[in-house]
């Protein structure tokens, strides 16, 4: 699949007015004049990359009818080449697996890097087994209590008493005049 993108340096429709193409970009582009003065500049500005054909063709329709004239260019994309390491040979034995540990063939080139893999051999638990290790039942802590005692019913269990009332002032030296 072909990949585009979309440029525009700053050349118009012929017979479109200058000022109309800067005001219909405004608008399709929703931009401040600043940027639209900067795809004006003269400049190769790429406006949208990595478009399908569809998308480029529909991006460049839309700048013709605003009144610009957009270029659409196709992308040169490069596909690295990659080299898979060779299969091991068959003919050699494999190695024998230690005991208790799973030995993989390779299935295909990309799965022979894994050939060497030591992975241990889990089994699988028959229907309806409980897969978490049995755990004994949990234990009281031992806690000393013989310090503590029971207060009899209705006795004082030692609530913090009011304070005794302050005593009254002393008002012997004050006389009332007439």
């Amino acid at each position: 699949m072909s990949l585009y993108e979309i440029a525009f340096s700053g050349q118009v429709v012929t017979g479109a007015a200058p000022e109309l193409v800067r005001a219909n970009l405004a608008k399709l582009f929703q931009a401040d004049a600043q940027r639209i003065a900067l795809l004006f500049s003269g400049r190769r500005i790429v406006i949208k990359s990595n478009l399908d054909a569809a998308a480029a063709e529909k991006y460049r329709a839309a700048m013709e009818r605003a009144g610009a004239r957009a270029e659409v260019i196709e992308l040169q994309v490069e596909i690295e080449e990659v080299e898979l390491a060779p299969p091991p040979p068959a003919a050699e034995p494999a190695p024998a697996a230690a005991p208790g540990r799973l030995q993989v063939a390779p299935r295909d080139e990309y799965m022979a890097a894994f050939s060497d893999v030591d992975a241990p051999d889990f089994g699988i638990a028959p229907l309806g087994a409980d897969l978490q290790d049995a755990h004994g039942e949990p234990q009281a802590p031992q806690v000393d209590l013989s310090q503590f005692s029971l207060a009899p019913v209705g006795s004082d269990m030692g609530q913090a008493k009011p304070a005794p009332a302050a005593p009254p002032p002393d008002t012997s030296h004050l006389k009332l005049q007439q």
